[in-house]
């Protein structure tokens, strides 16, 4: 893996401190001309309008700056939509593990299947219950379990 990847795939998503952009998916690739040293960074929004864009933009340009790439382009693409089936299976331990429920795999039909339990990615126990279709961000809904009665935030699938 070259630094700029390296460096590039280390961007910690601002809103999700526990996962980076290559765990949740965002980062789609990065490329570095060898003549040149202009590294071209590629990265999909969770959704579109997602606020954190800027933030995470601003960290690649400084991450890569400090890994002593100085000609940095970060492109933005909205095709293929992203979707949570992009989050790799350590983001979802890290998510899990952060007590925030990872989103179920979307059907490779491009269905996304209603939620109607939430496994607590504290205990485990699959009796919860939504209080808010929106958590502390968008792109989470607000649960609480049932067992253990701790609330807790489970990512949106996509």
């Amino acid at each position: 893996m070259s630094s700029a990847r390296e460096a590039a795939a280390a961007v910690v998503d601002p809103e999700i401190r526990v996962v980076t952009i290559a765990d949740l998916g965002i980062l789609r690739d990065v490329e570095e001309d060898p003549a040149t040293g202009r590294v071209v960074v590629t990265i999909t929004p969770t959704y579109t309008g997602c606020p954190a864009m800027d933030v995470i933009r601003a960290d690649i340009r400084h991450r890569l700056a400090a890994a002593g790439h100085r000609d940095v382009e970060v492109r933005t693409v909205h095709s293929p939509a992203w979707s949570t089936d992009w989050i790799s299976d350590a983001g979802r331990a890290k998510l899990a593990a952060a007590g925030i429920a990872p989103p179920a795999p979307v059907r490779r039909d491009g269905v996304v299947p209603l939620t109607l339990a939430v496994r607590c990615p504290r205990c485990g126990s699959p009796e919860t219950a939504q209080l808010s279709r929106f958590g502390s961000t968008a792109c989470k809904a607000l649960w609480r379990c049932r067992a253990c009665s701790e609330p807790f935030d489970h990512l949106k699938a996509l």
